[in-house]
């Protein structure tokens, strides 16, 4: 009987105490929030994610980034926290009667900890000052969510997925970028890549977990190294960021992003029933079968997942392109140029979706071969082995002159050739100059939110994807719209000015609507009491 491994043994006992942590306490009283109130707000949810979609794992920090935005900043002085908790349990994304009302404390306890730093940050340049307050309130939404739902069993994860990358990665040195990569340094790049890797995290919850690992107290902070963080918070913020970007931190990712998925089917092995882990570890046979149980269910989840994103983005983009065309298209077609095209609105609606729909449409299932590695992986994971495996990163060489200028030509001439062909072809459908720009602009997003549903799609592929000579003249061609539409997105997040239409003219007075409701229940249900 193979022996389960020491890293494993500690990840059993943590995913043990992780689902006593879990466990209602025995007479705690949970936040509640009026039905129909919360069916309201919920409805109203489901509309702006439509509008303003983003990834399902994102949408919840999304929302309380929101909330905090209204509550925090308007209202710097009286930041509470019950009625934001009792907001976001309302508008769905935390569950009634599930939040115990000790952590409206906590709660409060972390806005006031930001609320200090937002006082007592150095002075400097508005525009600079804006981007801060941005990057310190998505930190806050991250430890909001946390305190409301605490992801320990994924903590854990990310852990031990850590130690043991950390322990197979080596990185080559004598280059011309690196000599030799401290061991803190990769450490940390590790750190990065595995919570990149295992849950797609974001920049946001990333720079909280490193905050958490620089100051270990970070959530009982005392006022001396509060003052002193916000103080220095510029300098600790620019910090941070390099670890982020690293010159490296791509290649790391690559190689955690390769074997996570043994570490996620392992997590999810031992998450069914942890107290009993051990026994079902012990029998290769058994474990094989949880391996494969669970490589099945995360497919299905996977495909369902890639719809919904495929469906929501697709909806979000279309919507705004249908607004962009009343708003901007057609007044200036018919104004300015004293003509109207159907066919060309037409097609200039209709073509991203369908392109949406082709990517989508393409994708293909994981090879068969991939979970026979998928249950190999989780084995070498499982259990001891004397061999060590070794994953090596190579720093890239420094290009020289005349070959970056060779590259930097051919990817000029792929950009006017894939936008010069699309340039081309929507001329001789008769496309104004404005029709032609906002197609691109629209097409350049769509081919970028495709490009990442499709990533996700191989989210458990370990085997290496051979690619032929066709998928190479296809990634050359198609990397100046995947670059442009990254862009774009970056900046459409910014200034989506529906959202912000949204949010000024609708948001605010919806929640007060809604307040109002439960309000209003509550004092209806009080007289109903007193009537005998």
């Amino acid at each position: 009987m193979p022996e389960i491994s020491q890293p494993t043994q500690n990840l059993i006992k943590q995913y043990r105490s992780c689902q006593a942590a879990l466990e209602p306490k025995e007479g705690a009283v949970f936040v509640h929030v009026d039905e129909v109130a919360s069916k309201v707000a919920s409805f109203y949810e489901k509309i702006r994610k439509v509008v303003d979609w983003k990834e399902e794992h994102l949408l919840r920090r999304a929302a309380i980034e929101r909330v905090l935005k209204r509550r925090l900043l308007l209202r710097k002085s009286s930041a509470e926290a019950e009625p934001l908790v009792l907001e976001l349990i309302r508008s769905g994304h935390f569950p009634n009667d599930r939040i115990e009302e000790t952590k409206v404390a906590d709660v409060q306890k972390a806005l006031s900890k930001y609320l200090f730093i937002f006082e007592n940050e150095p002075q400097t340049k508005e525009g600079q000052k804006t981007r801060f307050n941005n990057w310190l309130l998505d930190i806050a939404a991250c430890e909001i969510e946390e305190i409301l739902s605490p992801p320990l069993k994924e903590k854990s994860l990310i852990e031990y997925m850590t130690d043991v990358m950390d322990r197979k990665i080596e990185v080559s040195g004598n280059t011309v970028v690196y000599s030799r990569l401290p061991e803190e340094e990769k450490r940390t790049q590790t750190f990065i890549a595995c919570q990149r890797a295992l849950f797609k995290l974001n920049e946001p919850i990333i720079t909280y977990y490193l905050l958490q690992r620089k100051y270990r107290n970070w959530s009982d902070l005392k006022e001396p190294q509060l003052k002193e963080i916000a103080l220095n918070v510029y300098s600790i913020r620019s910090e941070l960021e390099k670890e982020l970007h690293h010159p490296l931190s791509e290649k790391f990712y690559k190689v955690c992003e390769k074997y996570d998925t043994a570490f996620l089917i392992l997590g999810d092995v031992l998450a069914e029933n942890p107290q009993e882990a051990s026994k079902t570890l012990s029998s290769p046979e058994i474990f094989e079968n949880s391996v494969k149980k669970f490589y099945a269910s995360r497919l299905q989840a996977i495909k369902s997942k890639m719809t919904r994103a495929a469906t929501f983005s697709t909806v979000s983009i279309f919507a705004t392109k249908i607004l962009v065309v009343l708003a901007i298209e057609v007044p200036f077609e018919k104004y300015f140029l004293d003509r109207l095209d159907y066919q060309t609105l037409g097609i200039n609606v209709l073509i991203p979706p369908l392109l949406m729909l082709f990517l989508v449409s393409t994708i293909k299932p994981p090879r068969k071969e991939n979970l026979d590695r998928v249950i190999m992986e989780t084995m070498k994971l499982a259990y001891e082995k004397s061999k060590k495996d070794i994953y090596t990163i190579k720093p890239t060489r420094k290009r020289g002159v005349i070959f970056g200028a060779v590259i930097a030509l051919f990817y000029v001439f792929t950009f006017l050739v894939s936008f010069g062909a699309i340039v081309w072809g929507l001329r001789k459908l008769n496309f104004g100059i404005l029709s032609i720009v906002i197609f691109l602009m629209f097409f350049s997003l769509i081919a970028f939110a495709g490009a990442k549903i499709r990533e996700r799609a191989k989210e458990l592929e370990i085997s290496e994807e051979k690619a032929g000579f066709f998928a190479f003249l296809i990634d050359s061609f198609s990397l100046p719209f995947l670059r442009t539409g990254r862009w774009l997105s970056h900046q459409w997040s910014k200034y989506n000015v529906v959202v912000v239409l949204i949010t000024a003219f609708i948001d605010m007075p919806f929640q007060v609507f809604t307040e109002f409701v439960e309000q209003w229940r509550t004092f209806l249900k009080e007289k109903k009491e007193e009537i005998h």
